[in-house]
């Protein structure tokens, strides 16, 4: 330990044991070391913790810090029960880290009120990215989307690259690809450069962006929160600043997801738009290519290019449909509205009335029960994910997460009629919401409510998964394009105190894609100019 001269020695003896709790992860100890209640503080990087709740909670994932020394300490008395320490530690491992800190004797004990961490440089986040570089490969020199970074999914095929899936085995085992796909070369020949291959859940198939293999990303909205999935590594990276673009799929909601938890705008594209060669599936009924940015215009230049007959050299159909805008007509499905948690329709409800006064007509529609779309639709993505990866599954007993594994065994004993029962179900719920769409977009709330923290439990996350799932397949079952922008702010019901992101989701006719996010952009500038 430092010198301390000047310290008072009962607040350096509660520094001493700080730092003994943090080294040997005594989460207990950490918890005492910080002043109970609401007004508690701890800012990094990643964002603010509010409350010694929160606080509390987001060590409880976090693990303990490497071996390190506190090599200095600036002691600022501040008055008779208050203090400032600011101290700086060296890791064993290299480099330094700063800690600033406010501590208060309340009740005759110092406690730490207030609190400010920046950690040592990481070269890489592991959570995030698999591979990254700077770039990592370096597109057109000119175009219209010069000077962008993309943060590729696992799941695309990059030359001289092997594709990971989210799974180690899976990784180990995978051979280098021999050409790049379609969707990432458009992106290249108009500019932008790749900054790496980012992380998605196990073969895709989750929504909540965790991972048993190489950690959870980080939200880069609400700090502790679960950052949404499957799309994980390429949202957190574009939420975090680390790229400009993330270009994910979604099957069920693996774009619309994590770019409502992490306020960002995420497009789905209409089904069999945009080429899916070289892609691994998980469900080819369901899915589809899509981008994440953090900015409407960013999510326009990639749309405009992407989709273009310039852009790209497969897309066979989309500018025709995309010249005309769409009508200025919302309707809004009572079920998916009812689906949100109180909070969030409380926001929408104030959103709506901003959109209607811009001039808008807005209905409330019905669509039906969404367990009838959800229901069917897990079957036939079940059937589809076991066709595509059952094999592998069955060489490899032990290779996934608790979480993935269940599904793939519920996707295994699935037979074929079941699978037939299912599309039958799935065709009159896609034609009902194609002709909805017809002469007006589908206004609602993304998912139930803001991100669930990474510490509720595990029955919690299962009720969220399953409400924003009958939020998000209903587009999905139909093929249509769906956009989520981040138009929103709610009190998370898992978290407690800070306000965060929820994202509106509009959904158009297919091929309407370049217009829906025309239009999407119009509505964030109706609804923040009221």
């Amino acid at each position: 330990m430092a010198e301390h001269s000047g310290i008072p020695s009962d607040l350096f003896t509660a520094f001493e044991e700080y730092e003994r709790a943090i080294l040997s992860d005594d989460l207990d100890a950490l918890d005492d070391a910080f002043a109970p209640g609401p007004a508690t503080l701890r800012g990094d990087a990643a964002g603010l913790l509010v409350g010694h709740d929160a606080i509390s909670a987001f060590r409880s994932v976090r693990g303990g810090v490497p071996p390190r020394k506190i090599e200095r300490i600036e002691y600022r008395p501040i008055g008779p029960d208050a203090a400032v320490l600011v101290s700086v530690a060296r890791y064993a491992g290299g480099g330094t880290g700063l800690q600033t800190q406010v501590w208060q004797r309340l009740h005759g004990r110092w406690l730490i009120t207030a609190a400010h961490v920046t950690p040592r440089a990481q070269a890489l986040d592991r959570s995030v990215w698999r591979m990254v570089g700077d770039p990592l490969w370096q597109g057109a020199w000119e175009g219209p989307l010069a000077g962008l970074t993309v943060a590729v999914k696992d799941l695309f095929a990059i030359k001289g690259y092997r594709i990971g899936a989210g799974n180690p085995a899976f990784l180990a085992e995978a051979r280098a690809e021999t050409t790049t796909a379609p969707a990432v070369g458009d992106l290249l020949r108009g500019g932008a450069s790749l900054r790496g291959i980012a992380r998605t859940d196990e073969f895709a198939y989750s929504i909540a962006g965790d991972n048993p293999h190489y950690g959870t990303p980080p939200n880069g909205a609400l700090p502790g929160a679960l950052p949404g999935g499957s799309s994980s590594g390429p949202a957190s990276a574009v939420a975090t600043g680390q790229a400009d673009v993330g270009l994910a799929t979604d099957t069920a909601g693996s774009v619309r997801v994590p770019a409502s938890y992490q306020g960002l705008w995420g497009l789905r594209t209409t089904h069999g738009l945009v080429p899916r060669q070289g892609l691994l599936p998980l469900a080819q009924s369901f899915d589809t290519v899509g981008w994440l940015t953090r900015d409407g215009d960013t999510l326009q230049r990639v749309a405009d290019w992407c989709l273009s007959y310039d852009g790209s050299e497969s897309t066979e159909n989309v500018y025709g449909e995309s010249d005309d805008d769409l009508p200025w007509r919302f309707v809004v499905p009572e079920q998916v509205l009812a689906s949100a948690e109180p909070a969030t329709r409380k926001a929408f409800e104030a959103l709506r009335q901003r959109v209607t006064a811009s001039g808008a007509s807005v209905e409330t529609v019905s669509i039906g029960d969404l367990d009838d779309y959800l229901a069917p639709f897990r079957t036939v993505q079940g059937a589809e994910a076991w066709r595509n990866n059952g094999e592998w599954v069955r060489a490899h007993p032990d290779a996934l997460g608790a979480a993935v594994a269940e599904r793939f065994r519920a996707a295994s004993v699935m037979t074929a009629a079941e699978e037939d029962a299912a599309r039958r179900a799935l065709s009159p719920l896609a034609a009902r919401l194609r002709a909805l769409v017809t002469d007006a977009v589908l206004l609602m709330p993304t998912v139930p409510g803001p991100a669930p923290m990474r510490t509720a439990a595990t029955d919690t996350i299962d009720r969220v998964r399953t409400a924003t799932l009958r939020m998000t397949t209903p587009a999905a079952v139909a093929g249509l394009p769906s956009l989520s922008a981040p138009l929103l702010h709610a009190i998370s019901a898992t978290e407690g105190a800070a306000t965060a992101p929820v994202g509106v989701c509009v959904t158009s006719r297919p091929g309407t894609d370049i217009a829906l996010v025309r239009l999407a952009r119009r509505l964030a500038q109706a609804v923040r100019a009221r």
